[in-house]
This record gives C-alpha cells, structure tokens and sequence, in this order.
C-alpha cells in the first residue's frame, strides 16, 4: 500500500496564546485522527509535532564549502510546517478522505505521497 506524508501547516500565532483547555481540545483531536486512521484499515506509522520556528536553524548549500547556517531565511512566513504523520492508506482517495479528518485548526493539511525507491538487493 502506498504511503502518504500529511503535513500540518498552520499560523503559529494561533497557538501563541491558546489556554490549556483549547491545547488539551486539540490533542484529544488528534487522538481521535489516530483512531479514525486504525477504524480505516490505513495504518498510521508516526507523527510528530514541532517545536516553533524559533528554534528552527536553516542550512543552505550543504555540502558544499559555502554551507550557512541562517536563524529564519524568510521572518515573514505566517503558516509553517507545525507537524506531520505518515500514513500508510490504500489509493489517494483514502489518503484525502483520512487527511480531512486530520486536525489543523489554524491551517491546512497538505498530502504528500511517498517517493517509493526500490531497495536494490
């Protein structure tokens, strides 16, 4: 089965001031995508969260002699990468039918497939 990248891009500002209560809501959301993803027959094979772009550091030209290492090449952004899952569905309309439940309440969701390579034995 193919696998699918569901990235969760949001405007970190809304998190900025959340109370507690609305954060332990959006967790609880993502519990209940967990479960939907197992309910589905997909399998989902982890996710994580971010940390805010604060702490981000940016490589340019790696490998390379004139490799740099930038605090945040582009301080205007208002959505970023906030987290992700990778899940394992059968066909893209699975995937885009499990990533509307995914939670993004301050963003979207982008779908990405997996570039499967061949493991050359």
């Amino acid at each position: 089965m193919p696998r699918y990248v569901f990235l969760i891009v949001e405007n970190e500002g809304g998190y900025a001031d959340a109370h507690p209560a609305e954060m332990e809501k959006v967790m609880a959301m993502h519990q209940d995508f967990a479960t939907a993803v197992a309910s589905s027959g997909a399998t989902l094979h982890g996710g994580e969260a971010l940390q805010p772009t604060p702490t981000a550091r940016y490589l340019r030209g790696t490998r390379t002699d004139g490799v740099a290492v930038v605090d945040a090449p582009n301080p205007e952004l208002k959505e970023v990468l906030g987290g992700y899952y990778l899940v394992e569905a059968a066909d893209d309309e699975q995937a885009l039918e499990l990533a509307k439940l995914c939670p993004a309440p301050h963003g979207y969701v982008e779908v990405r497939p997996v570039w499967e390579f061949s493991n050359p034995q």
